[in-house]
C-alpha cells in the first residue's frame, strides 16, 4: 500500500513546550508509528526569519534545539524525514513562481495573516515586511514541493491551507495537472493555555513549561501558576474550573487524581500548595524520559547533525523531482534533454 505523505513543521524561534507536545508532537509520533504515512517534518528557519530578521543567531541556535526536542519525544528519523527549510533552495524557487499567482489583496484578507500581523505590531509597527505578508506563499511551496497530501493543523491554520489549495488550483489551471492539492487534517486537540491563563503559551509571555526544563524549573513554574483568585485560605471553598492548576491536572494526572483534586478543592480540604506540588510531580514524571533522551542528544550533537543532513538531503532530492516537473510545465526547462 502506498503511504500518504504528511507535511508538518515548526519555526525554530525557541525550544518546544508542553503546548507543542499535546498540540502536535504526540500526534506526529502516533502517526509515524501507524505505518501508513510518510511523514516529513520541516524546521522552518526561513519562515522564522520573517519576524526575527534582526536576530539570526537565535534562529540558527534553535534549529538544533527543535531537532533535539523532536528526537526526545520519539520522532524516529528512520520513519520521519526531518529537514531544514533553508537548505532546500528549490522551495525558495517555487515560492517565486507562486508569487505571480497570488494578489496582495488576497494575502491581506487571509484571517490567519491578519491575526498574526496584529499580534506583531511591536515588531513591524505599521510597516509589515513583504516576507511576512507573503509567508503563506512560501508555506504553499513547502507543502507542494514534497507532494504533501495531508497537513495536520489547528483550526486557526485552516486559512493557510486553503490559500495553498487555491495556489495549486491556479497553477494547474494554467500549466496542467502537475501539483497535488493538499488536504488539511484538523487536530482534535485544543491549544494549551499558559500557566497564567493566557490562551497562548509562549516564551515571550513567560508562561510556558518547556520539554527540556529541569525538575526544579518545572517546580518553580508550577508554583507560579494562577489559581482561583477568590480562594485566600486553605479551607476556603474553591472553584477548580477557573484554576490553571486543575487545568493542567487534567493533562498530566489520572482521572482518579483529577476527581480527588476537584472534590477536595470545592470542599476546602486541599490547599493550593499541596495541589501544585502534586501537579509538578506528575509533570516531571511525564517529562523525565523526554529529558533523558534529550540529554543523550545534547551530549552527541554529531548524531543530531547527521540526522539533519541526511533528512535534508532526502528532502532536497524530492523537491528536485517536483521542480523538474514544474519547470517543464512552465516551459522553463531550457537545455533539458
Amino acid at each position: 500500500m502506498e503511504k500518504k505523505r504528511i507535511l508538518t513543521g515548526d519555526r525554530p524561534t525557541g525550544r518546544l513546550h508542553i503546548g507543542h507536545y499535546f498540540g502536535s508532537l504526540k500526534n506526529r509520533v502516533k502517526m509515524q508509528n501507524e505505518g501508513i504515512y510518510d511523514p516529513f517534518i520541516l524546521i522552518a528557519d526561513v519562515q522564522a526569519l520573517t519576524d526575527n530578521f534582526n536576530n539570526p543567531e537565535k534562529v540558527r541556535k534553535n534549529v538544533r534545539e527543535v531537532a533535539m526536542d523532536y528526537l526526545s519525544v520519539g520522532i524516529d528519523p528512520e520513519k520521519t524525514t526531518i529537514y531544514i527549510q533553508s537548505l532546500v533552495p528549490e522551495t525558495a524557487e517555487l515560492t517565486v513562481f507562486y508569487a505571480n499567482l497570488v494578489t496582495i489583496a488576497r494575502l491581506e484578507r487571509n484571517p490567519t495573516v491578519k491575526t498574526e500581523i496584529a499580534q506583531k505590531r511591536d515588531i513591524f509597527g505599521e510597516s509589515v515586511t513583504y516576507g511576512f505578508l507573503g509567508y503563506p506563499v512560501s508555506q504553499a511551496a513547502d507543502i507542494t514541493a514534497f507532494n504533501g497530501e495531508l497537513v495536520p493543523v489547528g483550526e486557526d491554520q485552516l486559512p493557510l491551507i486553503e490559500q495553498c489549495r487555491e495556489i495549486v488550483r491556479k497553477f494547474n489551471s494554467i500549466y496542467g495537472e502537475v501539483l497535488k492539492e493538499p488536504e488539511a487534517v484538523l487536530s482534535n486537540t485544543k491549544r494549551i493555555k499558559g500557566l497564567d491563563g493566557n490562551e497562548k503559551m509562549g516564551k515571550s509571555l513567560g508562561n510556558a513549561i518547556y520539554l527540556s526544563d529541569p525538575e526544579d524549573e518545572v517546580n518553580r513554574k508550577v508554583m507560579s501558576a494562577v489559581t482561583d483568585p477568590n480562594r485566600i485560605k486553605k479551607d476556603d471553598l474553591g472553584n477548580p474550573d477557573i484554576c490553571m492548576v486543575y487545568y493542567y491536572h487534567k493533562l498530566f494526572s489520572t482521572d482518579e487524581e483529577c476527581k480527588t483534586v476537584c472534590s477536595e478543592c470545592k470542599e476546602g480540604k486541599r490547599g493550593c500548595v499541596a495541589c501544585k506540588k502534586q501537579l509538578a510531580q506528575n509533570i516531571n514524571k511525564e517529562l523525565n524520559p523526554i529529558r533523558e533522551k534529550r540529554k543523550y542528544y545534547e551530549e552527541h550533537p554529531e548524531i543530531v547533525d547527521k540526522i539533519l543532513k541526511e533528512g535534508t538531503a532526502k528532502a532536497r532530492e524530492e523537491a528536485k523531482r517536483t521542480m523538474k516537473k514544474v519547470k517543464k510545465a512552465m516551459m522553463l526547462d531550457y537545455f533539458e534533454d
